[in-house]
């Protein structure tokens, strides 16, 4: 993997690097490797396995640089090992800035505001001056953010999150609502360079000014969905009201380079922070539940606030399938990573997995809790009706409710959970853990967890209360996940 980078060095400086040291890829398929030279010069050595992103990256990068725009300096490239020397901007992103700049009752700092103007600033010369330069037949793997292109994040959204994670919808109603909600998207003026990814993580930043990445996805497109990449980006976690105060400052930096009619731009502006939300989530599913790399999963509770604050605001079409689905979401995963323990009010998080893959870890740090081995109850999971359904599904609620193990099992959970919860309600504590763990962790764990949780918010609805299946990455891909119907606790 080294020897392209290497050989590409010394053509191109005239030695052979010192050390060549990892530098973290993030989500992407790429390779990256910092090459330290014999007098200590530094640069970035990369490999791409796709030929066409690789092209696009390198052809938009030497435009870029060309008008002005700060991205790094490409020094060489082998297009046939698909290899590249570029500029070594550092190791710190907008979002590590932001991250490390943060202080408690402090959630955006006055420096990240400062450089998030100066982000948003730059942005309009991308959009604008880009769009005049580059060549969108280079662009990859599509040439503009057209109906085409809308649907293929729409659907990600569908089979890397909504069905990964078990969400449950309706196909047909879903479809409708994606073909309506593309016809919305394209009534919006798209003529402008979109970078696609324009996240914290993609902004770096040297000396305290922002450099740009990753921009090999750019295409032709709205100028909303760059903006709502930023200032949704769902690990940032910006204030709402922030949020908007940047938005402002974009508008008026934006009426600097094209005429903007801003009650027309506002119109298409939810729009396209639905269609990012949505996108985002078909990665975090994509690369949490398939590639198994729990940290994009990190991010969902975080994505779910924001899918709250954009159903609170209104959608911006009738999508009544894509908004129960976003209910659901809201539902499972609506207690933030960040704020779950740091409010005063008792957390519980209700755990259900398999024993097959060990007990499940504490993400809160607190320790303490319960854990229900529930292998002794009948397993429907054993019969054929039930083998492609989890505990979510009511058939599979109503045959264990049959049986007559179930009400005393659930009597003495129920029971021995209320006396701990009064009590730390009583004590001031903030957070409690409850695992229930069968052999698949698909019907009898998932089943009581998603009782309990139902049980508890009822009893005390003061008390936050965090669902996980932990296993519902290895659950059959049609596994039938219907919305539960509520029973009494």
């Amino acid at each position: 993997m080294h020897e392209p980078l290497v050989r590409l060095y010394q053509e191109t400086f005239g030695s052979r690097p010192a050390a060549i040291v990892r530098v973290a890829a993030d989500g992407s398929a790429r390779t990256y490797r910092r090459l330290v030279g014999p007098d200590g010069r530094t640069v970035i050595g990369a490999v791409g396995p796709d030929p066409d992103e690789n092209r696009a990256f390198l052809a938009f990068s030497r435009t870029f640089r060309s008008i002005g725009l700060p991205v790094p300096e490409i020094y060489a490239d082998d297009e046939a090992a698909g290899a590249w020397l570029g500029e070594d901007l550092g190791d710190t992103t907008l979002f590590d800035a932001l991250l490390a700049a943060r202080r408690p009752g402090e959630p955006f700092p006055d420096e990240s505001r400062a450089t998030y103007r100066a982000v948003l600033e730059i942005l309009p010369r991308f959009q604008v001056e880009g769009a005049r330069a580059v060549d969108f037949d280079l662009a990859y793997p599509h040439a503009a953010f057209d109906r085409r292109s809308i649907l293929w994040d729409l659907n990600y959204f569908k089979y890397h999150f909504l069905k990964l994670a078990h969400v449950p919808f309706h196909e047909g109603r879903m479809e409708r609502d994606f073909e309506a909600l593309a016809d919305h998207l394209l009534e919006a003026e798209g003529d402008f360079f979109l970078y696609r990814d324009f996240q914290s993580r993609n902004v770096m930043l040297r000396d305290g000014a922002p450099w740009f990445i990753d921009y090999q996805g750019g295409r032709r497109g709205a100028l909303q969905y760059d903006v709502a990449s930023l200032l949704y980006d769902a690990k940032a976690d910006l204030p709402q009201d922030e949020r908007e105060a940047l938005l402002v400052h974009y508008l008026a930096t934006l009426s600097e380079y094209v005429d903007v009619d801003e009650d027309r731009w506002r119109t298409h502006w939810p729009g396209y922070v639905l269609v990012r939300a949505l996108q985002a989530l078909g990665a975090y599913g994509y690369r949490g539940f398939f590639e198994r790399k729990p940290r994009f999963l990190e991010s969902v509770p975080y994505a779910a606030r924001n899918l709250e604050r954009i159903l609170a605001a209104g959608l911006p079409v009738e999508l009544p399938e894509i908004e129960a689905a976003l209910g659901r979401i809201i539902e499972r995963w609506g207690a933030p990573a960040a704020e779950a323990d740091d409010d005063g009010r008792l957390t519980l998080r209700v755990t259900s997995f398999s024993y097959r893959h060990g007990y499940p870890d504490d993400p809160g740090g607190h320790g303490g809790g319960f854990v229900f081995d529930c292998r002794a109850l009948p397993n429907p999971g054993r019969l054929e009706e039930y083998r492609g359904t989890t505990g979510l599904d009511d058939r599979v609620a109503a045959w264990l409710e049959r049986g007559p193990e179930m009400e005393p099992f659930w009597t003495r959970v129920a029971g021995l959970l209320d006396a701990q919860v009064e009590a730390y309600l009583a004590r001031g504590f903030t957070a409690l853990g409850v695992g229930f763990g069968c052999t698949g962790g698909q019907h009898r764990s998932v089943y009581l967890a998603e009782r309990l949780a139902r049980h508890v918010r009822n009893r005390f609805p003061q008390v936050r209360v965090v669902v996980e299946h932990r296993e519902a990455a290895t659950w059959p891909a049609d596994a039938a996940r219907p919305e539960p119907a509520p029973r009494p606790g």
